[in-house]
């Protein structure tokens, strides 16, 4: 963890944000509109089938997952996914964890990232772009090396560097560190770039995470373990 904080504080000292030109914005959000229009077009008749199956494949609760997550400037909005795991809980009512129910259709639609195809909605609505740092939790904040914050200067994206670079694979501190390059390097040309390798990598299934991967492994930053003392604290 201290390792990765006095990454982030190198990167303060080299980095700085170049900002997108305003015919280069305008562009980018013309890309996102039209892209994410005609990926909902293309997908609905294929996203109904799924939002069919959902509910005989995971059984009670609703076909969409949304959650709060902080957005551009980290003003909070709610990113849509389809839903992937089991409403399932202990004797005790408590929920079992994410490992146990995450069954093996709902671990198809994260390997083919299908889930996420909903989320054009949020670009249409000028809460997401396509390219971004992705969207995550909201706990996550005051938790992040502050240089990590200026991931947030831009808005979150569907897919990002850090998704084209060893994803799942990755530490969050290297996330992070992609997320805060992507600022820094902002670009049309670099957007379809990471566009072409997301095609790629979907398609040849790479740096998915596995159902069983434990999150220790890459959360240098400890940011689960803090998470999990504020809900504790709060209950």
């Amino acid at each position: 963890m201290d390792t990765a904080h006095r990454l982030f504080s190198c990167l303060s000292r080299t980095g700085g944000n170049r900002r997108m030109k305003l015919p280069a914005r305008i562009l980018k959000r013309v890309i996102d509109v039209v892209g994410a229009s005609t990926a909902l077009a293309v997908s609905a008749p294929f996203m109904l089938g799924i939002c069919i199956m959902i509910p005989f494949k995971l059984g009670k609760g609703g076909v969409f997952f949304t959650q709060t997550r902080p957005g551009h400037n980290e003003e909070p909005f709610d990113v849509v996914k389809l839903r992937t795991m089991l409403e399932a809980f202990d004797k005790d009512g408590n929920i079992l964890p994410e490992g146990e129910r995450l069954p093996e259709f709902g671990w198809t639609l994260r390997r083919l990232s299908i889930d996420e195809i909903p989320q054009f909605w949020n670009v249409l609505k000028g809460e997401m772009s396509i390219v971004g740092p992705r969207p995550l939790l909201m706990e996550y904040l005051e938790a992040y090396p502050p240089e990590a914050r200026r991931r947030h200067d831009v808005k979150p994206g569907i897919t990002g560097w850090a998704q084209v670079n060893g994803r799942h694979e990755s530490t969050f501190s290297q996330r992070l560190e992609q997320d805060v390059y992507y600022v820094d390097n902002q670009s049309l040309a670099l957007d379809l770039k990471i566009m072409w390798y997301t095609v790629t990598r979907v398609l040849l299934k790479s740096n998915v995470r596995k159902p069983d991967q434990d999150i220790a492994e890459v959360d240098d930053l400890d940011l689960h373990r803090h998470v999990k003392a504020r809900k504790k604290e709060n209950s």
